[in-house]
């Protein structure tokens, strides 16, 4: 990914969080017939490896997961937050008139080999976990042994787990840093006004650069 310096965010708590909070990523892979991209929700295991492991699962109709490419990185991209920039909210429309739109936006790139685990015994407790972190926000939350166990095992047979060991990891927060501070102020102002989550959070992010 191209990252301008300015742009570049390499803590890994920040990048963790960042998976965690938007954990559906558009999962990228190589094989004979191309590139091959498939959406997942991955749960990340920040203790394995040096920069976590990904943990999510295909189902086994899906071919991407048997033409994997080897030796070749698979690519999981997590996007979070993202909002137009329109350059009448810049100071510097008035002053000077050098402005043009852009896009403010956070990303962060999972680089590492694929790997499948075929096997319902480990893919059981993958789900179980993938339902417990995604029902924990739900009023009357569902639960995988709520199902007949015949259905589970069922489903079971239909998917396979895949994990990523992760080698590389890239993350790129673009939010006005090479703006001068009064346009900054009048983008956060204007991203506010829009109210919905994910101008807030650019606007936070554009407010905790300073002045």
């Amino acid at each position: 990914m191209y990252i301008p310096k300015l742009f570049a965010e390499d803590r890994l708590d920040v990048l963790h969080q960042l998976i965690s909070e938007r954990p559906l990523a558009a999962l990228v892979t190589l094989g004979e017939a191309g590139l091959t991209a498939s959406h997942v929700p991955f749960l990340l295991d920040r203790g394995a490896g040096p920069f976590g492991t990904l943990r999510g699962h295909l189902a086994r109709a899906n071919p991407q997961w048997r033409e994997v490419a080897s030796p070749v990185e698979a690519l999981a991209i997590f996007s979070g937050p993202q909002r137009y920039i329109s350059p009448s909210w810049y100071a510097s429309r008035s002053a000077h008139g050098k402005v043009v739109p852009t896009w403010n936006y956070v990303v962060v790139h999972a680089y590492g080999r694929l790997r499948t685990v075929d096997d319902p015994a480990r893919l059981l407790p993958h789900l179980k976990e993938l339902t417990r972190t995604h029902e924990a926000a739900i009023e009357l939350p569902w639960s995988v042994e709520e199902a007949p166990q015949d259905y589970i095992s069922s489903l079971l047979e239909a998917i396979v787990g895949i994990e990523i060991e992760i080698s590389r990891l890239e993350g790129k927060w673009k939010v006005s840093q090479n703006r001068v501070a009064a346009d900054r102020q009048g983008v956060s102002a204007a991203l506010r006004a829009q109210g919905d989550p994910d101008a807030l959070a650019i606007a936070h992010l554009i407010d905790s650069l300073g002045s």
